[in-house]
């Protein structure tokens, strides 16, 4: 797999062009990539969420890839994670974006259990529509699945897959938590170093 990229100078590259109709393309086309080590304040304009409309949280952006909360989570800290360039199935992601989407999935999941203090999650990826791929660009879903029963809440619903109830992104619950996991994806690339995994 060779050096992270994390690691490496950084380098922003040129953010390809997107295709229009996409708007995980738009998404991507917006935000500049960033260190994920060293992440913008949240009141810097390159993090605007009203950039790109709906209202936009990123929390990773890297060179090749774009990380963002879900604006219909399927629970607190659903994210989603795509490269910038447009790829409608896991099948058209180059050698190198495979690599960097697998880097930042086992990332993102440390993260994301920081950032939420929940240790279980699904990671979901899926290709076509016939498989419930409703935006058609390659990313995958980090859902928190928060455990209900031993809470005592049998009567909320355990969304899977897409199945259940969804509510909208509140944006300031939104912006307190994508600041929340820029800093735990910044913690746990820290942690790593300190211990040598990198």
């Amino acid at each position: 797999m060779g050096d992270p990229k994390y690691i490496q100078p950084f380098d922003s590259g040129v953010i390809p062009s997107p295709d229009s109709a996409c708007p995980f393309c738009n998404i991507a086309s917006s935000y500049a990539p960033y260190p994920p080590a060293h992440p913008p304040p949240s009141s810097s304009p390159a993090l605007d969420p009203s950039k790109v409309a709906p209202s936009t949280f990123i929390v990773l952006s890297t060179p090749s890839l774009v990380a963002f909360l879900d604006i219909l989570p399927l629970s607190h800290g659903h994210l989603l994670l795509c490269p910038r360039t447009h790829r409608p199935k896991l099948t058209d992601v180059s050698p190198q974006e495979a690599a960097d989407l697998g880097m930042y999935l086992r990332l993102l999941s440390a993260a994301l259990v920081r950032a939420t203090g929940v240790p279980d999650w699904n990671v979901v990826q899926n290709n076509g529509a016939a498989a419930a791929q409703v935006v058609n660009h390659v990313h995958y879903h980090l859902i928190p699945r928060p455990e209900i029963r031993a809470s005592g809440r049998f009567s909320e619903s355990f969304t899977m897959f897409g199945r259940g109830v969804r509510r909208e992104l509140d944006d300031d619950e939104a912006a307190a938590l994508a600041e929340k996991l820029r800093e735990s994806v910044s913690s746990v690339l820290e942690d790593e170093a300190m211990k040598g995994k990198l």
